[in-house]
């Protein structure tokens, strides 16, 4: 089996472009990291200044107050900061869903750091007189604060090895695909390579070379066909300049041989509602109509095949295809492709041309101008049916039973 040079492209396309994501993915994962780790030094910078303001010196007021409200001011700030880098927690968010609860803890800290400012402010700067009892209520206050400070340190941490565990297992799910598949196109790539030296004829004594791509395949039939018989203009039809009857078998003598193992379908071809006894349109319109049509048919034409106008409003085409659905696949192409014909009339009407086939695929041991007169007998078939369509020789068969 020949192996689409396209269809590698495309798929390696796909896999730089999913890989591509995947690399931007654990990218995005690495910058959450980091600012997980934000979170955890800003929590130990809330700890510091919270020791700070636990143990400010009552000798000089003025400079305990300044400081106090500068410290107390940093603490709302610090969770400010925190509250803003959750916002890019997508992580958290969406995957792990801890967001919820990390906001109900920033919410809990926030108290906790109003009721300690409350707390410490009382004991610093109002003269109290029991201010033995505020310091210890100070002390508890700040182990409260603390505590909760550690906890939520341990929660970040917590938080950054389930990140850290999801980072993992993409970045080596993604380093093992790429791997494989590095490892698998570098194959093809190779194979590819060296399709294309054989063509380029590098390596003459490697005769038994097997064509590992469909388009070099082709290239090769095309650079081995013995030379093309419409070069001689009695074998080319004067109006469409592709192959007449003769130059048909012709070319069908010199291409039978360059897949063997092929399947042979021939099917002939009948504008519908285009025949010679009845001429709707004038000579010029009717020649270019049969030159669209030949142009056509000969844009699906490939190194093996053989297309032909065979009368007035008949083509013959002879493909050579792998299996016998691909051949009525391809046929069915062509048909569609004429059915999108349009031409404009001299009164400015549109002009819609379609036509009929009937399609069988030839034995071997039968004769090309056998085949061709089953192919017409299908046809009368097809066209009994209506037009537009192309008919096999089941439908035949179903239609007698």
């Amino acid at each position: 089996m020949k192996h689409s040079i396209n269809k590698i492209f495309n798929n390696l396309s796909m896999f730089l472009i999913i890989i591509t994501l995947t690399v931007g993915l654990v990218t995005l994962l690495v910058l959450e990291q980091n600012s997980s780790y934000a979170k955890i030094n800003n929590l130990k910078n809330q700890k510091n200044i919270i020791q700070s303001l636990a143990n400010l010196q009552k000798k000089d007021i003025e400079l305990a107050l300044i400081q106090f409200n500068g410290k107390s001011t940093q603490l709302h700030h610090e969770i400010e900061k925190l509250h803003n880098l959750n916002k890019y927690d997508y992580t958290g968010k969406f995957l792990l869903g801890n967001s919820e609860e990390y906001l109900s803890d920033l919410d809990k800290l926030s108290k906790l750091t109003i009721n300690f400012n409350k707390i410490a402010h009382q004991y610093y700067i109002d003269n109290l007189e029991n201010a033995e009892e505020k310091n210890q209520e100070l002390k508890n206050t700040f182990y409260s604060i603390n505590t909760f400070l550690d906890a939520m340190v341990i929660k970040n941490i917590s938080y950054n090895e389930d990140k850290f565990h999801i980072l993992q297992k993409i970045t080596i799910f993604a380093f093992i695909i790429t791997l494989l598949t590095t490892f698998w196109y570098r194959r093809r790539l190779n194979s590819i390579y060296a399709d294309v030296l054989h063509l380029y004829a590098i390596d003459k004594n490697k005769k038994d070379y097997d064509i590992f791509s469909q388009e070099a395949d082709a290239i090769k039939l095309r650079m081995n066909r013995k030379p093309v018989v419409t070069d001689n203009p009695a074998m080319l039809d004067p109006v469409t300049q592709i192959n007449n009857h003769k130059g048909m078998l012709s070319s069908y003598s010199n291409k039978k041989g360059m897949k063997e193992s092929n399947f042979t379908s021939v099917t002939v071809f009948e504008i519908d509602n285009f025949s010679k006894q009845k001429r709707a349109f004038s000579q010029e319109l009717t020649q270019s109509i049969l030159k669209k049509v030949a142009f056509t048919m000969s844009l699906h034409e490939q190194a093996t095949d053989v297309i032909a106008r065979t009368d007035y409003n008949q083509f013959t085409v002879i493909l050579s295809r792998t299996s016998k659905e691909q051949s009525f696949k391809d046929i069915d192409i062509i048909r569609q492709s004429i059915s999108e014909i349009k031409f404009k009339a001299p009164g400015g009407d549109s002009i819609t041309i379609t036509a009929s086939g009937g399609f069988i695929i030839k034995p071997n041991n039968q004769s090309l101008d056998e085949s061709i007169r089953q192919a017409k007998e299908v046809l009368k078939y097809a066209k009994k049916n209506g037009k537009n369509i192309i008919s096999q020789i089941r439908d035949v068969a179903e239609h007698e039973l």
